[in-house]
């Protein structure tokens, strides 16, 4: 019943925005829904954590939903805070009309809807099916300015992300027949929480096939190369909440999709989802700090930004074990938290100086100081130094590889760090400083507020770690298959 009124939520404001009379109720009737949405899932994660799984008919619950909830709920309601006044000033400044105004709300609340879904599912069908849908709802927040490049990019958001799902489709009706000898033609046959039961009694070889599309499928979701050619146009196009949301949110909803199938495919034969994982990890890694290097578009530094994070949780989750997985974990909401923030200050920045031209831009910290200092945390976070909680992550990925024996793993991990550091710093500290010639202007408390929120917490999560949180990520981490 919980389950159902948390989806039902963000429908209902869906279509309250739809209906709404007055254009100005719309944000604040928005953003209530996004509220209410927190609540929820906060309550729900209390329960999970407290009482164990929530395994209800379709839906199921565990301590991995939780982390993916909870990042989603509470990024959701900040960024919604920040969109009040960013979609109010295109407003002011003609670049929208009230129209557009609520087609932006009601997208955001299907949006939201759709990731969700993702993450309560116990059918993997079900959740390719949602999975899906975050394609067909997002799209239209890519394509909201209705620009000749924005609409482009939707649509090879759309027809890339379609191979892609497609591909999944394959490996989901191959996870099915890897499982007819158990259950026959059982309509539980599909369901994770009874599939992990059992997964050494499947079929190995359909599974290794399985993990193959998968990774193809659901991998081009979530940025990894060689499929991430979608993410840089559509995230840079997207109206600068949608793209926090995007990098923040929708990633990990593909990534959760992966685990669920690693888990599986790890349980039954070991090391083969590992070493993909692995390798489609390093290759993204690689491949975001060469474009990192030689792009001069703001948003799409931070998207290919988003391919090395998503990478990097592959190489935690291909080298396993309690430490590589706690990794995977931690470096996922730190990614989150960090690059919702650098998305929001971004959308400052691009809104004061009219342009994302890396070139273009300088003296960021005297023409709006505050947003400044958010966009200099977040880089500085981003690149992975301490104390923010992705040097957190990065150095127990470290760590595991070389517990593990992975030592040609750990070299390479660690070189491509730097090459990043060295690319992204090279690109954005010249933004920082000089002059632009603009008259200083302070932002609205609304964009100052979700941002310093983003900061804290992620300076709370890369500082402290207290015993009852790292138990519970090393509880996590057992789910996803780590071991003591």
């Amino acid at each position: 019943m919980m389950v159902s009124l948390l989806l039902c939520t963000p429908l209902l404001f869906a279509l309250f925005c739809a209906l709404a009379p007055s254009n100005r109720w719309i944000g604040r009737l928005s953003l209530l829904g996004l509220g209410l949405v927190l609540i929820q899932v906060l309550d729900l994660s209390y329960g999970v954590i407290q009482n164990g799984p929530l395994d209800a008919g379709m839906w199921y619950i565990d301590d991995i939903s939780v982390i993916f909830l909870l990042l989603m709920a509470v990024i959701s309601f900040l960024v919604g805070i920040y969109a009040l006044s960013y979609i109010g000033h295109e407003l002011h400044e003609g670049v929208l009309t009230p129209r557009d105004s609520r087609f932006y709300h009601v997208f955001i609340q299907l949006f939201l809807f759709t990731m969700l879904l993702v993450l309560v599912v116990d059918s993997l069908g079900l959740m390719w099916i949602a999975i899906e849908s975050t394609t067909l709802a997002s799209a239209f927040l890519v394509g909201f300015y209705k620009k000749e490049e924005s609409l482009e990019a939707a649509w090879k958001y759309i027809m890339i992300c379609s191979v892609g799902i497609a591909l999944a489709l394959m490996g989901v009706t191959l996870m099915y027949a890897s499982s007819l000898d158990v259950f026959g033609d059982s309509s539980r046959a599909l369901d994770w929480s009874v599939l992990k039961g059992v997964a050494a009694t499947l079929d190995p070889t359909l599974l290794k096939l399985s993990f193959i599309f998968i990774i193809a499928g659901y991998g081009t979701k979530a940025g990894l190369a060689p499929m991430h050619t979608w993410l840089p146009d559509a995230h840079s196009q997207a109206p600068s909440p949608v793209s926090a949301m995007m990098s923040a949110l929708l990633l990990n909803c593909a990534m959760y999709g992966i685990i669920r199938f690693h888990v599986i495919t790890e349980a039954a034969v070991p090391g083969f989802s590992s070493s993909l994982l692995l390798g489609f990890g390093l290759v993204s890694v690689a491949v975001a700090a060469l474009f990192i290097s030689i792009t001069t578009d703001l948003k799409r530094m931070l998207a290919y930004s988003s391919i090395e994070h998503m990478g990097i949780v592959a190489i935690a989750l291909g080298i396993g074990g309690t430490w590589g997985t706690v990794g995977a974990v931690i470096h996922i909401a730190a990614h989150s938290l960090t690059k919702s923030m650098l998305f929001l200050s971004a959308g400052d920045i691009v809104q004061k100086y009219g342009t994302r031209d890396i070139a273009s831009i300088t003296g960021v910290l005297k023409s709006i100081p505050w947003s400044g200092r958010f966009f200099t945390a977040g880089c500085l976070g981003i690149v992975g130094l301490p104390p923010f909680p992705i040097f957190l992550g990065e150095a127990i990925i470290v760590y595991a590889a070389l517990q593990s024996g992975d030592f040609l793993v750990a070299a390479l991990f660690l070189v491509l760090l730097l090459m990043v550091f060295v690319a992204f710093t090279y690109r954005f500290v010249p933004m920082l400083g000089g002059d632009s010639g603009l008259e200083p202007s302070p932002s609205p408390l609304s964009r100052l507020l979700p941002m310093g929120i983003l900061l804290i917490m992620g300076l709370a999560l890369g500082l402290v770690l207290p015993g009852p949180v790292l138990e519970f990520l090393q509880d996590v981490a057992a789910q996803i298959g780590g071991v003591l």
